[in-house]
């Protein structure tokens, strides 16, 4: 089988790209810099180096918030045929913070409260509201990058007029107190294949490893297991970070990342993350395969009027096709007999009747 992994060729992409070599025949590094789609009334095309990409039974796409759009289109494009770990709309949820909210909302997954807003002066009236501190975020934006921390009204307001000026929406979150400290778990699947506690340097309140933070290994209970896969899965995402607060209420999602880094956690955890998401890409595009097989032999037999796997003699009327004073069987034959190249058959012949069978 041949796998893409489609990046923008970071530390981690590259890690994950060797760990796949161990499993696909074949693996290829696509830059996304260097994709095009072309949009037309006769469909959508992707081209990589201005030639058509080409045809993978597995393509991993990720990348940064700004790629969005264009790796949604991407996913679009293949979806049906290659297997792919990533919904197409969960380029746009997933790197958004607003409509991943929404989507954390609607699946009932714990979160901090949170107020999405789209001009200051609605804002402004929702910080004579809330406790302090608080947080306010841009939609867009990673590593904890677009992240503000406002302690008083006064703060705040000061942090709204100069967001006025980017004419974008915000959220406002309330900030749970956990001492500087969140947990970081990574999804793969329908497991939580590693996670760590990170702390916050000094007086800086991101517990992001980019942002300075300090991580350790920590295992998980169940309940929080749950709700960091059933986060990954209501963004519609099968590799996945998930950030989550330890509240006096219990876990509360505060993000969720589709790109996330793995040195990091790889280094504080000691377990090989990207071979366990090689190993899920690969096992889950056999199966992808196979059903795929599956689903177009069935749809040969119903359209040929033929029961298949039913264990019973079946019959066709064809004509025969020889090459080079052989009998060439129609593949539906072979499909149904489930004869293997590599076993011995038993061959019976007398005028006008030939019989094979597995010796």
């Amino acid at each position: 089988m041949k796998a893409a992994l489609m990046s923008l060729g970071s530390k981690s992409s590259l890690m994950t790209m060797e760990s796949m070599r161990k499993y696909f025949d074949a693996v290829d590094s696509v830059n996304i810099k260097n994709v095009e789609v072309t949009l037309g009334s006769k469909g959508l095309s992707i081209l990589y180096d201005g030639k058509p990409l080409q045809k993978y039974d597995c393509i991993y796409a990720k990348g940064s918030f700004r790629y969005a759009p264009l790796l949604r289109s991407i996913t679009t494009a293949f979806y049906d045929t290659a297997y792919m770990p990533i919904k197409p709309n969960t380029f746009t949820i997933g790197h958004d913070k607003l409509l991943t909210h929404l989507a954390l909302q609607y699946y009932k997954i714990p979160m901090p409260n949170t107020y999405i807003l789209s001009t200051v002066s609605a804002a402004k009236k929702i910080l004579g509201k809330v406790k302090y501190p608080i947080i306010l975020k841009f939609p867009q934006g990673t590593q904890g990058k677009g992240v503000m921390f406002a302690d008083s009204f006064a703060a705040a307001s000061s942090m709204l007029d100069a967001i006025e000026t980017l004419k974008q929406p915000f959220l406002i979150q309330e900030y749970v107190e956990t001492g500087g400290s969140d947990i970081r778990a990574i999804v793969v699947g329908d497991k939580v294949v590693a996670a760590m506690k990170r702390k916050a340097a000094g007086e800086e309140k991101r517990a992001n490893i980019h942002a300075g933070g300090k991580g350790e290994p920590i295992v998980l209970d169940a309940h929080t297991k749950k709700i960091a896969v059933n986060t990954a899965k209501s963004i519609g995402a099968e590799i996945c970070a998930v950030d989550i607060l330890e509240t006096a209420k219990g876990p509360a999602v505060i993000e969720a990342n589709i790109s996330p880094g793995l040195q990091g956690i790889t280094a504080i955890t000691k377990i090989d993350i990207a071979d366990k998401i090689a190993k899920y890409l690969y096992e889950k595009t056999k199966e992808f395969s196979e059903k795929g097989k599956k689903t177009e032999t069935t749809k040969m037999f119903t359209d040929l009027g033929v029961s298949a796997g039913n264990g019973e003699e079946q019959q066709i009327v064809t004509n025969l096709d020889f090459r080079s004073e052989r009998i060439l069987l129609p593949k539906i034959i072979t499909k149904l007999a489930k004869f293997d190249e590599k076993e011995d058959v038993v061959i019976k012949a007398k005028e006008g009747k030939v019989s094979l069978e597995k010796y």
